[in-house]
């Protein structure tokens, strides 16, 4: 019994500490091609993810890993999944209320305020929104699909395993954030933002981040613990 409540406040203790990760993305000097084939991504992964409001397991793994160059940001994922549930569709179709996904947040003035939503599909489907807080806390929001990450490009591919994705984001399509204060980042810069999945497994659906939530308010949409991205050599 003894044993069984350290390993209960040591997993609690794990929970409150892990959700102010700092989340290094790395400049890189190689082209990345945006093909869905990870074989050539030579940074490491981070995960894998947990179910976004409690820190616990999930029930399929997700890794991402980050990097950069003076250009683009660029986002891979490896999604573990057993039934992929989806299909291709236009763009910005509503793919997170129906298909297994991979979502990254952007925040790069990191108030909180105004921040880029991004989600891909296993069929390479995306959309892109501008979230816009209307309350105090951000417990209410807005949505704008006028918004468009110009230059962007996603790719997933299906494997054995599951399915790939990555990502470009051109920095110089993030400068049209209203209100956004955005400058192109230099290595030490710091940005706020998440990165989720939603799985849609054949008996419940599991919505998984790498940075774990302390409350359970708001879905994906809590700025206030986003993590921190910084850019490093």
């Amino acid at each position: 019994m003894k044993s069984n409540l350290i390993l209960c406040f040591l997993f609690f203790s794990f929970w409150l500490t892990s959700y102010s990760q700092v989340i290094p993305i790395h400049k890189i000097s190689e082209k990345v091609s945006i093909d869905g084939d990870l074989s050539e991504w030579e940074m490491s992964f981070l995960g894998p993810f947990v179910i976004h409001n409690s820190g616990a397991k999930a029930t399929q793994q997700t890794f991402v890993s980050f990097s950069w160059d003076e250009k683009n940001l660029y986002i891979a994922y490896r999604s573990e999944d057993s039934k992929i549930i989806g299909s291709n569709q236009g763009q910005d179709s509503h793919i997170y209320k129906t298909d297994d996904l991979v979502e990254v947040f952007i925040d790069p003035d990191g108030d909180g305020q105004n921040y880029v939503e991004i989600g891909v599909n296993a069929f390479s489907t995306n959309y892109d929104l501008l979230i816009e807080c209307i309350s105090a806390n951000c417990g209410g929001w807005k949505t704008s699909t006028a918004f468009t990450v110009i230059g962007m490009e996603t790719v997933s591919k299906i494997n054995s395993e599951g399915f790939s994705t990555e990502i470009k984001i051109p920095f110089s399509s993030l400068e049209s954030i209203k209100n956004g204060n955005f400058i192109i980042p230099k290595i030490g810069t710091k940005w706020k933002g998440n990165a989720f999945r939603i799985d849609y497994g054949m008996k419940t659906t599991e919505y998984l981040s790498l940075q774990p939530y302390r409350s359970s308010k708001f879905g994906f949409h809590q700025p206030k613990e986003f993590a921190d991205f910084e850019f490093v050599d």
